[in-house]
């Protein structure tokens, strides 16, 4: 099969013996820790119709080979720019780690290659911006990865709270156990290397607290850094299913942090009703995922579980009353998970052109929210 340029806009088939075959995208995933291996990599193989994983690149080369050995990947960097203009490659997956997302991005871009990209997109706006003008530039496709937002139930659930009447109160809340205690369980048996120098440690922590900085300004202390890490990691998948369901907030009238068990609550302000948001995490293995909309009749809530353990459905429940009935109606709608729905969608987005709606300029009004967040957070310090 011929690699072919999908920067027309145009479907393109084979036919091979006979049979109308569909294109199958190369891909090249930039970072082979734990989540291209508990997540991206199986996934990929099982969509083989659709993906190939041809090229891996890391730090780390005990990493890349124990993976292109597990996956059968042979074409192995250890230089982004090396993978990007591998002419073999259709789509790039980025799944490094978050401060060199911005970079790995617009070198894939700038290379004509589709881009994937893990959220957090980035940290902060200038970076959203430079993003945004690579892919612009480029005409090229680029999903952020918010799997969540692809869920049959989340997408369901999003119907039903644009058909309710009246808002009267929302609830956000993304409360878990640690990430290993539902990795260990996944049946998956990522490994973990650091045969990598000591000095891209140092320059990870110092390109993050760079771009930090700059979204919060060089007065920001640790315990401010800390706070917006925090959001726009585990965060960034809260807010951004809450916009597509709710709209953008106007303000914010509350924020509460935590430090001795890392627990934040806030309330963001609509027109006519208010969002408690309440995050955190702990050492109990249970993920306490869900969204919820209280209308005047009826209540929405969509409930997402761990996306490590492949398989667990994610749940839309509607409640209401008719008369002296009270009704609560529970909807699983496949056991397909989201990150494979996800592939699916961006698969269509490059071969069949379709609309992204995780987009880089999507993913940019959560960064105006984390800093919302924020910005009420240190005027109540002052």
């Amino acid at each position: 099969m011929t690699r072919l340029n999908f920067k027309f806009k145009f479907v393109v088939f084979i036919l091979k013996g006979g049979v109308l075959m569909s294109k199958v995208l190369n891909v090249g995933i930039i970072g082979t820790g734990e989540l291209a291996q508990v997540v991206h990599l199986p996934i990929l193989k099982e969509l083989s119709e659709k993906f190939k994983v041809t090229a891996l690149c890391d730090v780390s080369y005990n990493s890349l080979k124990y993976n292109g050995e597990k996956f059968g990947v042979s074409n192995l960097y250890t230089n982004v720019e090396d993978l990007v203009n591998d002419e073999d490659i259709d789509v790039v997956f980025v799944c490094n780690s978050n401060e060199y997302h911005a970079d790995a991005a617009i070198a894939a871009a700038n290379a004509g290659k589709h881009v994937l990209v893990e959220k957090p997109m980035v940290l902060s706006l200038s970076e959203a911006e430079a993003v945004i003008e690579a892919k612009n530039r480029n005409n090229v496709h680029v999903m952020v990865g918010y799997m969540r937002r692809y869920a049959p139930a989340f997408e369901a659930a999003v119907k039903e709270i644009g058909g309710l009447d009246q808002i009267l109160y929302a609830r956000v809340r993304d409360i878990i156990g640690p990430n290993d205690y539902f990795i260990g369980q996944s049946g998956t048996y990522p490994k973990k290397f650091n045969d990598f120098p000591e000095e891209l440690n140092k320059e990870r922590a110092e390109k993050s607290e760079k771009w930090i900085r700059e979204a919060l300004g060089e007065g920001a202390d640790e315990t401010t850094i800390m706070l917006y890490y925090f959001l726009t990691a585990l965060g960034s998948h809260d807010f951004s299913a809450m916009r597509e369901a709710l709209g953008m907030p106007e303000s914010v009238s509350g924020f509460a942090f935590n430090s001795g068990g890392f627990f934040i609550n806030a309330i963001l302000n609509y027109p006519s009703f208010n969002v408690v948001y309440e995050t955190g995490m702990n050492n109990v293995g249970k993920f306490d995922a869900h969204l919820e909309v209280y209308g005047k009749d009826k209540m929405v809530r969509v409930e997402f579980d761990t996306p490590y353990i492949k398989g667990l459905p994610v749940k839309l429940i509607v409640s209401e009353t008719e008369g002296d009935l009270y009704k609560e109606t529970v909807i699983r709608h496949t056991y397909k998970d989201p990150y494979t729905i996800e592939l699916e969608a961006l698969y269509d987005a490059i071969v069949h052109d379709q609309a992204i709606k995780t987009t880089p300029e999507d993913y940019r009004d959560d960064l105006i929210i984390f800093n919302m967040l924020i910005d009420f957070y240190k005027k109540q310090k002052q």
